[in-house]
């Protein structure tokens, strides 16, 4: 008697929604072995039948109808980690942080220091 073990696969429930983040796994270029199959996409639409019009951000080129099952939601919160979690006082905060992250924090810096401006009298 053979007794093989079944394996469940977990995927996440589809339903993304336009201008979300995700990472898609371009179906053929995946199963074909062909390099560059995974990249960052905007979804732009949400199409008929369970697909999606997707943009990747590093071509730009449109993907029509793509399927949700090759997709996955990028957070906000794990890209913005890095932000969420630096140091703020400490000596090698620069060089942890990427120049966007520094540039935020120190907008948020001089706003955060600034006296409320009234409107002008009229």
């Amino acid at each position: 008697m053979h007794n093989s073990a079944q394996h469940t696969i977990t995927v996440p429930a589809a339903g993304f929604h336009q201008g979300q983040y995700v990472l898609y796994r371009d179906p053929e270029k995946f199963w074909t072995g062909q390099a560059g199959h995974t990249f960052v996409c905007r979804v732009d639409r949400v199409g008929l039948h369970n697909t999606y019009c997707l943009t990747p951000l590093a071509s730009g080129q449109p993907i029509p109808f793509a399927s949700p099952d090759y997709m996955r939601l990028l957070p906000a919160a794990d890209a913005m980690r890095d932000i969420d979690t630096a140091p703020l006082n400490s000596d090698g905060t620069v060089d942890d942080m990427t120049a966007a992250a520094m540039a935020w924090l120190t907008q948020q810096h001089a706003t955060a220091n600034q006296r409320p401006e009234l409107p002008e009298h009229r």
